[in-house]
This record gives structure tokens, C-alpha cells and sequence, in this order.
């Protein structure tokens, strides 16, 4: 995943969809941030090098854990990045538990300028 310097803000990205992850990577990048991508939750969970100055990108349909199981996973082990959660059409129920959770929810296909202001949002 490669070294970033201790105050750049990274991005992780969690996204099954290899398109969206490497399209987000490019994006994200080009927009000076560093980024790490991960095909699923078990990936990054497994991940024991996570940044100081980060933002959790994570989809809600993943195939091993949904999106918010796995931030509040995250959670529980004391990894407090703010995280923003990327899902399309998402219910009532669902826009509970994230509101519930303090969680931005960004809905695909996306405008990247809205999750440009999620993102922004949560380094403040």
C-alpha cells in the first residue's frame, strides 16, 4: 500500500466494483490526496498500517460485510476516521441507522463533486 507522509490526508476507499475503485483512485489522486483501495472489508480490516489523517470511503454492499458493519467495525477496534458511505437507492432504514451512526451518506452513481464536499467535510 506504500508509505504516506504522517500528515497527508489519505482516503480509503472500500468498493467491490474495480472500475469505481480505480476511477475514485485517480480522482481522489488527482485531487492531491493519497488513496488505498480495498476490494472488500476483510482487506481492510486486515490493514495494520492505517493512517493517522484518513477518511473511510466505504460502499454499503459489499460482499463479506455490509458498508456500516464494517465502520462500525472499524469503531470498535478505536479507528475513529470519519467515513462516508456510498450506496445506490438507499432505503428509509438505512438512511436511519447511518444517520443514527453520524454517517454522510453519498448515493451512486455520484456527482464527485458531493462527495468532494463529504470528504472536505470530514477533515474539518
Amino acid at each position: 500500500m506504500g508509505q504516506t507522509a504522517p500528515d497527508q490526508k489519505t482516503i480509503l476507499v472500500v468498493d467491490d466494483d474495480a472500475a469505481l475503485r480505480s476511477s475514485l483512485e485517480f480522482i481522489l489522486g488527482v485531487e492531491g490526496y493519497a488513496v488505498r483501495v480495498y476490494a472488500n472489508g476483510r482487506e481492510l480490516l486486515d490493514d495494520a498500517d492505517l493512517p493517522d489523517c484518513g477518511c473511510l470511503v466505504v460502499d454499503q454492499r459489499l460482499p463479506d460485510i455490509d458498508g456500516l458493519q464494517l465502520i462500525d467495525t472499524m469503531r470498535s477496534r478505536d479507528v475513529r476516521l470519519p467515513a462516508i458511505l456510498i450506496t445506490t437507492h438507499p432505503t428509509r432504514a438505512l438512511r436511519q441507522r447511518a444517520e443514527a451512526a453520524k454517517i454522510p451518506i453519498v448515493e451512486k452513481p455520484f456527482i464527485t463533486g458531493t462527495l468532494f464536499q463529504q470528504i472536505g467535510a470530514a477533515f474539518k
